[in-house]
Parts: structure tokens; sequence; C-alpha cells
């Protein structure tokens, strides 16, 4: 099976190993060409952005601006924080120098100078590999200015790690730049969008880790040789990130296209005690869940998703098994949403209270079936009506939850009812009691 970003090399985070297998090569070749070859053959691989949204990284590039007096910025997304997403970090970690150089490169190709490095402020240990790595680089002449003489060229670029301030809106791209620019991280309304109004009102792009480590594999390749893995419409391999009830957790990179049940039985080990799985979340938490009798004949690429009814999001696959309480489940992701929004537009900053209050009602068994109907009807007045999309974010697994389970939440509810029920005349009979005692 072949890796393109997590290849199985001992020690590739270390610069001497990493150029021992062919590293910095990528930067050199693309330096012999144009920009505008670099973006075209980027565009032909069919790389789409890894960070959700699956855009096309090089359409996303050539909206760079060809000629202005302001200077470029590229920004690398590590704000890895939504729940069931940890493939970022593993980049880092083992092989980090991969991405300097896909940044390098994407910054040649947009004819930015400075890049940006936004990784999630919990990521202590993430953030000292990477700046180690990147220190490595600049003392070798590989970044910065040195980079003139060592590639015998007039460009370079500076990297910079910008730690983030704990926040899950600021992995949405407007809401980074406002934070990178010392400002409350509050997403921008577009347009303008960032290719033409980015950091400090100048041009930026903003990619993904993942997505710019898969760069410096398609100039060394070739882009044919990359638009002929996995899935002709999304093709590459992918980290999915498995969790939840499986045998083996853990991140496996694999060719798009690969079926979610290999992943989960093949890969990560299947079930424990071989029970059934009730539910499964595709791309993080903010995905629209798939129903466990639904996943056989899925693929996990963009476009077979989204004929299952949901999406690839960051391809952190979360695996519930029968025996999983969905209310809870949804409770706890609700009450994530709700304490990450960041409040500037109202159907999301009530919306999210709404949802948490709702579920926990339920939970406590006060619930009833009108709240059913009242969990999709709040989550629809959120969904299309935000800023950005923390508000779909956090509407999609309620909306699609309840639909899909609509059965499971149906009993769940009337339970919680009559539990209640049997817990009042318990309590009733229990007072009664102590009145006859009082009595006597």
């Amino acid at each position: 099976m072949q890796k393109i970003v997590l290849p199985d090399i001992p020690n590739l985070h270390q610069l001497e190993v990493y150029k021992q297998n062919g590293g910095y090569t990528a930067i050199k070749k693309a330096l012999s060409q144009s920009p505008d070859d670099i973006i075209d053959q980027v565009k032909r691989s069919g790389l789409r952005g890894r960070g959700g949204a699956a855009f096309s990284t090089g359409l996303k590039w050539s909206f760079m601006p060809k000629t202005t007096d302001k200077p470029k910025y590229l920004c690398v997304n590590g704000d890895e924080s939504e729940p069931g997403s940890f493939k970022d970090r593993q980049i880092f970690e083992f092989n980090p120098h991969q991405l300097i150089e896909g940044i390098l490169i994407s910054c040649y190709a947009i004819g930015a100078k400075t890049c940006y490095i936004y990784i999630r402020g919990e990521y202590h240990k993430w953030i000292k590999l990477m700046q180690k790595a990147i220190d490595d680089a600049y003392a070798d002449g590989l970044v910065g200015e040195a980079m003139k003489s060592t590639f015998s060229t007039e460009f370079y670029c500076d990297i910079y790690i910008h730690k983030g301030a704990g926040a899950y809106i600021c992995g949405e791209e407007s809401s980074l730049m406002n934070s990178l620019e010392g400002k409350r991280g509050y997403p921008r309304v577009k347009p303008p969008f960032p290719a033409q109004n980015g950091l400090w009102g100048c041009p930026t792009t903003i990619n993904n880790v993942e997505t710019i480590a898969n760069v410096p594999p398609i100039i060394s390749n070739g882009w044919e040789w990359f638009a002929s893995i996995g899935e002709p419409k999304h093709p590459g391999t992918i980290l999915f990130g498995v969790s939840g009830h499986v045998n083996k957790p853990g991140v496996y990179e694999l060719p798009t296209g690969t079926l979610l049940t290999d992943i989960i039985y093949n890969y990560a080990g299947g079930i424990p005690g071989n029970k059934k799985i009730l539910c499964v979340i595709p791309g993080g938490s903010s995905m629209p869940p798939i129903r466990g009798d639904q996943i056989e004949g899925v693929k996990m690429d963009a476009e077979s998703l989204k004929a299952a009814g949901s999406a690839i999001g960051t391809g952190g696959i979360i695996v519930m098994d029968e025996d999983t309480d969905l209310v809870k489940v949804l409770a706890r992701i609700a009450q994530f949403y709700h304490h990450e929004s960041c409040g500037q537009c109202t159907p999301c900053r009530e919306g999210t209270g709404w949802l948490e209050k709702i579920l926990k009602r339920i939970i406590a068994g006060k619930g009833s079936i009108n709240d059913l109907d009242l969990l999709i009807t709040v989550a629809n007045q959120i969904e299309g009506n935000t800023i950005c999309a923390l508000g779909e974010a956090a509407a999609w697994p309620v909306k699609f939850m309840v639909e899909r389970f609509r059965d499971y939440f149906e009993q769940k509810v009337s339970k919680e009812i009559n539990l209640e029920v049997v817990n009042k005349v318990h309590s009733m009979r229990q007072t009664a009691i102590t009145i006859e005692e009082i009595k006597h």
C-alpha cells in the first residue's frame, strides 16, 4: 500500500533522513519551472483540500492575483480542534519536513514570501516538534533568505508558527486570520474572499496541513501519478483517523475510495466483542451520521459520501456500537458546539444552546415526542443562516441523527417518560409511607 504523506520510513522527522529519502528535491524541481506551471500541475493532479471542504487546491491557488503591490501570504491551517479529528499532528510529529517543503513550493506558486502555520494551542508537544524541524531547515539554508544561495534562486520564504488560543472557531479560515492579526476570532463576511482581502488586507491563501504535505510528491512524481491513485474525482490518499468502538483506533493512510467497512474491520480491527455497529460519523463530529445498517458499500471519498448523505470532512471516522446511547452522544456534541460558538450570529449563538438544553431535557426524562421535531426545527433555523460553517457543524449532527434514527429516539423518549412516571409514583408511595409512620 503506497503512502504519500506518512511513509513507513524510520526517523523521517529528522532532516538528514528526509534528505536521504529525496527530501527537498521537489522544491529544486519546482524552482526550475514557472509558478503557473506548478499551479497547473496541482490543478491537474486533482488534489482537493483535506481540511473539510474538499475544494480543488490548484483552483484555490489560481485565485491569487498575479500582480499586486501588496505582500501575499500563505496560512497553513493546523487548528485541529474538531472531535474525531487527529491526523494533522501525525504530520507534525513524523513528517514535518515534507510539510515545510510543501510550504516552500506552495509559496513559490502563489507568489508569497511569508507563511504562517496556525497550530491548535493545546498541541504543545507538536508545536515544539514542528518548530524544531523549521529551525533545522533554517540552519541548513533551506528556508529564509539563505534559500537564494542554496537553490540559486531569487525566491525565498520565511515560515512562522502561530500558536492558537484554544478556540475551535479559529479553524474557520477568516477567523484564523483575525486571530493571527491579534483580534478576536470572529469569522468574516464573504465576499471579499481571502485571495483578495486576507491577512492585514493582503491576498492570502489558506490550506490544511495534510493538503500542503501532498504537494512535494505531486511535483516529484508528476500529476498523472497522483491522479491515478484512488478515486478519479477525488484522487490520492487520505489520513483516516478512526476512533470510538474499534479494537485498533489510530490514523490510517489509505487511497480515497476505500470501503468504510474495510477501514473499520480490516485496518481498525473490528468492533470489541463483535458487537453490531449502530452509527458511524465518517468525517469528524460535524458531518451527518450514517446508520450502521447502511454502511455496506459506502466508499470513503467526497463524491461517494455525498451520495450516501454525508461528507468526507476531515476523514475522522467515529464508530459507535449497538450499546451506545445516541442521545448522550448527541448531547455531548451539541454541548461542544454551543461552547465553541463565537456568538456573532444570533441563530448559532441562541440555537446551539437550545439544542443542548432540549437534549439534556430528554436525558433527564422530561422530554417528549414533540421535542424531536423541535430539535429538527431549531437545527433548520441555524443551518444556512450564519456567517461561517459552524452553524452547519452544529445543526447537521442533530438534524440527521434525529431524522435517521427516529425510531431509536422515539423509543428513547418514551422509555425516559415511562421511567419518570415510575419514579414519581415511587416517590409518592415513599412520601405516603412516611406520613403514615408520623401518624403512628
